[in-house]
């Protein structure tokens, strides 16, 4: 979790800090009463931004020699595809891509298609004596007096036994699907190798990235260190639902936010947006696209009516991290002088997303009200680029990509939506008055 936690916090390196964090109106503010709004990143976030298992669709969900399945999944620049399946007939084995998996792009963005089987190798899951590979092996065999680490089969096992190189007994390709989507196929090539062999139904991953790094590289299994988390059943028995469960608890989301603007106005709408009309162009599609508020802000304060206008950035990071394990999420603070009859609105990035902003619903809030108004906050689709998996699409800025236009009205974003299913507004961001 230690070197979860360092990656994480490499998220200070992405794009999203560079906005400028002291678009505040110093102008005095007189016959008002005090408030102070709070803003947090509450989101209790995952390390895996997709994951699944595979088996045969036929009438046994065993890959038999000549047979294949395939999955579909999204993905960014620098994201790695990782699997395991097990050997069918040996003791322990499993073929996994290695660590962080299967390279998905080329280093300038480019989608890798084709055969991909030289990434995959065989590895022993440390918990059996290996027997003969075959069909006449005898499950599970003889459990190891003291269980070993994870090790790779590089042609011959800790026994003796002679395997054919990983890549003529598995048969893996990409298929670049466009818009971030690629379709992956897992092929049993070995019937015409020495060591024929089933595989097992099994379980994948894609974990998120941040700041460049992987939130989780090694999501499967750490080579030279024990089995965990279910994949002995794997490698044993070919049975992937300790592992599948687990990697279900893993997967799920995980966003910055964007350093939050906050509007005071008065005797006007809501000057950042209206649902159901396009963008109007004074830098609403900067903070949604990129985060950066700073265009919009200095907009607003020569909009008639707006009162105050801030840009509010954490600390250190700039962004809202979300919660990462125990350790709690970004929260920004502002005081602030109001009056009966203005009103509070604000807008801030779902930072790991095309265009998606979280904004105060409506017309506004009661700024002289106290307590939590999260309620108010809704999550918008701005129209202006072309969605793409959230935390997964390789034209989305904050992981090093450029939108893609469209033109559409502002809509609310449904949920579930068309990639996932998202947490309650509440259980993201939480915006109080005191």
């Amino acid at each position: 979790m230690n070197k979860l936690k360092s990656s994480w916090l490499t998220l200070a390196a992405i794009p999203l800090v560079l906005l400028s964090c002291n678009d505040n109106d110093d102008s005095p503010m007189e016959n008002g009463m005090p408030s102070t709004i709070t803003v947090e990143n509450v989101l209790d976030s995952r390390p895996l931004v997709e994951s699944g298992t595979f088996k045969n669709n036929g009438a046994s969900p065993v890959i038999m020699p000549g047979e294949s399945i395939s999955f579909q999944f999204s993905a960014a620049k620098g994201q790695a595809l990782s699997f395991a399946t097990m050997y069918g007939w040996s003791n322990d084995l499993f073929f996994a891509p290695e660590n962080p998996g299967i390279k998905l792009y080329q280093d300038n963005g480019t989608p890798i298609e084709g055969d991909v089987s030289a990434q995959i190798k065989l590895w022993d899951n440390g918990t059996r004596i290996n027997q003969t590979p075959g069909a006449t092996l005898m499950h599970p065999g003889t459990a190891e007096t003291t269980a070993k680490n994870i090790t790779e089969v590089a042609g011959t096992d800790a026994q003796g036994h002679t395997y054919a190189p990983a890549s003529s007994l598995m048969k893996v390709s990409l298929h670049y699907d466009g818009n971030s989507t690629f379709t992956v196929t897992i092929a049993n090539t070995s019937g015409n190798t020495t060591n024929p062999t089933p595989f097992s139904p099994g379980v994948w991953a894609i974990s998120y990235i941040a700041g460049g790094n992987l939130l989780n590289p090694e999501p499967l299994y750490k080579k030279g260190m024990p089995s965990v988390n279910g994949l002995t059943k794997i490698a044993e028995a070919g049975d992937p639902t300790d592992l599948g469960n687990y990697i279900k608890g893993q997967t799920g989301i995980f966003t910055p936010l964007s350093p939050i603007l906050v509007v005071v106005y008065n005797g006007i709408d809501n000057p950042i947006y209206k649902n159901g009309e396009n963008d109007r162009g004074q830098g609403l599609k900067e903070l949604a696209q990129k985060g950066d508020a700073s265009i919009l802000a200095g907009y607003l304060k020569n909009v008639p009516g707006v009162k105050q206008v801030y840009v509010l950035a954490a600390a250190g990071s700039t962004v809202l991290l979300p919660k990462i394990g125990g350790q709690a999420g970004g929260k920004v603070s502002q005081q602030l002088n109001v009056s009966p009859g203005d009103k509070i609105t604000v807008a801030t990035m779902y930072g790991f997303s095309n265009d998606w902003f979280f904004a105060t619903k409506g017309s506004g809030v009661d700024a002289t009200q106290k307590g939590d108004i999260s309620s108010s906050i809704a999550l918008y689709d701005n129209g202006t680029a072309l969605n793409q998996f959230p935390g997964a699409g390789i034209t989305q800025f904050n992981l090093a990509g450029t939108p893609l236009t469209e033109s559409k009205p502002i809509q609310e974003v449904p949920n579930p939506n068309a990639f996932t299913t998202l947490p309650s507004i509440s259980n993201i961001i939480k915006v109080t008055l005191q």
